[in-house]
Formats: C-alpha cells, sequence, structure tokens
C-alpha cells in the first residue's frame, strides 16, 4: 500500500526490531526473548513510516546511506521510550483478564470465551497475555472455543467476499487477519462476541479443560484441541466430542450470526469483512 523500496522497508523493520523489547543484553550477550510487545511494535512501525516518507525526498542521493541509520535511531529510540508505558497497558490488560478467573465457573467461562476471542482480533497477543497471567483448566479451554468460535465466525461471515484459502485461514491460522477491519468498524465485535461467549459457557458447562501454553491459540495449529485432548481420558468418543466443540459447534455459531447480524438485522455487511489483497 504504501510501496517502500528495499531500503524503506529495511529502515522501518530496523526500527521495530529496536523497539520491539524482545531483545535484550545480558552478561554481554544479545538474548532474542519471544516476539516483543505488538503494540509497541505497531506504533513505532507507524512512526518509522512517517518518517521514511518525510525523510526520503529530503535525503537525496544520501538516502542509502543516511536513511538506515536515521530512522533505525529515531524511530526506534521513540519506541524503546514507550516500551514501558506499552508494557504497563498489556500488563493491565493481563490483569484485567486475570481477575475474571475468580468467577463462578460458568460465568468465567462466558467471559474468556469473550475476553480472549477479543483479544485475538486486536493488537494484544492473545498468547503472550495467556502465558503471563497462568490461563489454565476450564478457563484456558473457554478461552480457546471463544478464539475458535470467534475465528469461523469471522470465516463464515465473510465467506461470500473473500477467497476460499483466506476463509480457511481465519482458523487454520488465525482471525488476526481480520484486525484492520474489526478495529474499523467495531461493530463486528457484536457478533464476535456474541458466538464467543456461548463457546466459552459451553465449555464450562462441559469442564473444557487446557494449559497455559494452548491457551490463547484456538484452533490454529490443532493447538487447543490437541490440549483438551490430553487432559480428556482420550480415545474415539474424546475425539469425536473435541470435533464436535471445536468444529461443529462453531460453524453453528458462525452460520447463526451471519443469519442473525448480516441477514436478519443488517448490522453488519459481508463486505466489512473483505481481505483485500495487495
Amino acid at each position: 500500500m504504501l510501496k517502500f523500496n528495499l531500503i524503506q522497508s529495511g529502515s522501518i523493520t530496523a526500527a521495530a526490531m529496536i523497539a520491539s523489547g524482545a531483545f535484550q543484553v545480558k552478561n554481554g550477550q544479545i538474548i532474542l526473548s519471544g516476539s516483543g510487545d505488538v503494540i509497541n511494535i505497531a506504533l513505532t512501525i507507524f512512526f518509522a513510516a512517517f518518517l521514511v516518507k518525510f525523510l526520503t525526498p529530503k535525503l537525496g542521493s544520501y538516502t542509502v546511506l543516511l536513511l538506515p541509520l536515521i530512522v533505525a535511531v529515531v524511530a526506534g529510540g521513540v519506541g524503546q521510550f514507550m516500551l514501558p508505558y506499552t508494557k504497563m497497558v498489556t500488563g493491565a490488560v493481563g490483569q484485567t483478564i486475570g481477575t475474571l478467573t475468580n468467577f463462578q465457573p460458568l460465568v468465567m467461562g462466558m467471559l474468556m470465551g469473550i475476553a480472549f476471542a477479543a483479544l485475538i482480533v486486536s493488537p494484544i497477543s492473545s498468547v503472550g497475555i495467556a502465558m503471563a497471567i497462568g490461563v489454565e483448566g476450564i478457563a484456558s479451554g473457554s478461552a480457546n472455543l471463544g478464539i475458535t468460535a470467534c475465528a469461523f465466525t469471522l470465516a463464515i461471515m465473510s465467506s461470500k467476499v473473500n477467497g476460499f484459502g483466506t476463509t480457511i485461514a481465519h482458523f487454520i491460522g488465525t482471525p488476526k487477519i481480520q484486525m484492520a477491519n474489526m478495529l474499523k468498524n467495531p461493530r463486528l465485535f457484536l457478533p464476535v462476541i456474541a458466538s464467543a461467549g456461548i463457546a466459552g459457557l459451553v465449555g464450562a458447562i462441559f469442564e473444557i479443560s487446557g494449559t497455559a501454553n494452548s491457551a490463547g491459540f484456538g484452533s490454529a495449529g490443532l493447538i487447543g484441541p490437541m490440549a483438551t485432548y490430553q487432559e480428556m481420558a482420550g480415545g474415539p468418543l474424546a475425539i469425536g466430542f473435541i470435533m464436535l466443540l471445536f468444529a461443529g459447534m462453531p460453524i453453528l455459531l458462525g452460520f447463526a450470526m451471519r443469519y442473525i447480524f448480516i441477514q436478519k438485522l443488517q448490522f453488519v455487511r459481508e463486505e466489512d469483512l473483505v481481505i483485500e489483497d495487495k
């Protein structure tokens, strides 16, 4: 969309890496730890892109030499300055979600499903939050079911305007591909919240469990279903039950949300969920 060349893209990438917080210096060694703070990375990229657009015509023939250095130092430095504050935001979100585990199990399951469905289509890492606050047991299972319901709901609601590959990418990969559309049109959160809340509630009713390492993935890579299977007795019945919960129920919820919010109420449009290939 912005049509950056290799030098410009590399400059922005360098700034994002510096500001991510993923690189730490310990005992004289540079250690890569995790993917960094996604919110801070996004803000840094935005600022770095603006800086690139502003500086490129002014540097002229010195662009190749000076642009990477200036963008990395200035944008990366600003990102490093903002990092503690964006981490505070992420930490506050984690603490808020952590309090949900204190509710009665059925209420907790519903709220965890909603919370993690909202996280998965936001700039915040659902996996990072789950691991940071140690989401385990029924809370983890409900979180995964909420994310799965979110993925199938968005996939089914957008299936007529997106290609087959994009549609299945919602639940095989991640529904975060809809993040831009969700933030642009917050109305889209309502069908997601409705389906995720139901899925999380069902998970709590049947005491679907998971681990802190699996919560936040949903159906992606079959991590959520496999974690649930490990917590169960196993066998063909368990596999069938898991398929029903992680595929059958989300599909039904997806079609129900499309009927209610698109066809019946016309609250949102399918076009709101178009993912353009550029």
